[in-house]
């Protein structure tokens, strides 16, 4: 049986202290502040971003050079076989793009695989990676699998501030001004890799309504009679996402439900004060994975 390795990127939320004690790697990504390069969770802290955002400071994210994936990648396999590399999705940004042409070098022992996830869908696949790995599957055939269960993932985010969507271009400042005098909450959707407007709402209590709203309705549809995972992430304050949290077990009770810091990629177009839900569909190949377990 082949020794694989897995490897994703800061996008999943995988902080550098949880890959080690999960025995993974984590490339982490890249952000130019005010011209300045910093990486995810080592040169740069969740605290110290935000300071950055709130400091209305030129933020550029980026993505790891094709150096540093190479030698990571090499480093690997002098001890293991075969590598499973999970970036975040293409449809978000060309990190997967560039990982699949590099790979063509390595004659399948590199298998990156483009499952369109970011945040916890993209932590959960690589948990799964790591399950399949250890049930004997080879690193193509956990490709296929993770590949196969692409689209079978929601993430709704409920936006406190119009500021950072203003600044993205995704709203005009125009409507910034109105949405802000009126209390508008946007919800956004990833699904399928790219992330789209879903619904606007007044007040941030009745943007989380609809956020659970919308993942009842995939439960009761989409996913009807299958096995799901619900996950939450915030970038509000963390006496905020114990509330969120236990709203979210209120309403879907019998699911272990985890949060997560949003990774800093997703930070920047929403700002601090934002939360969000998911809902994805379980492996069947590997049945329910606790991440808790591998820590």
């Amino acid at each position: 049986m082949s020794k694989i390795a897995v490897i994703t990127d800061s996008n999943s939320g995988i902080t550098q202290a949880e890959a080690k004690r999960l025995g993974i790697s984590v490339l982490p990504m890249p952000f130019f502040i005010n011209e300045k390069m910093y990486l995810e969770d080592i040169t740069l802290s969740q605290p110290e971003f935000y300071d950055y955002l709130e400091q209305d400071a030129d933020i550029k994210t980026s993505q790891p050079t094709p150096g540093d994936v190479l030698d990571l990648w090499d480093r690997t396999l002098e001890t293991y076989d075969e590598i499973v590399h999970i970036p975040m999705s293409s449809g978000l940004s060309s990190t997967c793009e560039t990982a699949i042409s590099l790979a063509a070098d390595y004659d399948g022992r590199v298998q990156v695989v483009d499952n369109k996830r970011i945040a916890w869908s993209q932590k959960q696949a690589t948990l799964d990676a790591m399950e399949l790995a250890r049930k004997g599957y080879s690193a193509r055939q956990i490709r296929e699998i993770l590949e196969r269960e692409a689209l079978e993932s929601s993430i709704y985010i409920a936006v406190d501030t119009l500021k950072y969507l203003k600044k993205g271009g995704r709203v005009t400042p125009a409507a910034a001004s109105i949405g802000t005098v009126l209390n508008i909450k946007p919800v956004l959707q990833i699904q399928g890799g790219k992330l789209d407007a879903f619904a606007k709402v007044r007040g941030m209590k009745q943007a989380k309504k609809k956020m659970l709203d919308a993942i009842e309705a995939d439960i009761n549809g989409r996913f009807a009679g299958q096995k799901v995972y619900i996950r939450g992430a915030y970038t509000c304050t963390e006496e905020e996402a114990a509330e969120w949290t236990r709203e979210i077990e209120e309403r879907f009770p019998g699911y272990d439900v985890y949060l997560d810091r949003l990774s800093l990629s997703v930070s920047c177009h929403i700002g601090a004060g934002s939360m969000a839900v998911l809902c994805s569909r379980q492996v069947a190949e590997t049945g329910y994975v606790d991440y808790k377990k591998y820590l």
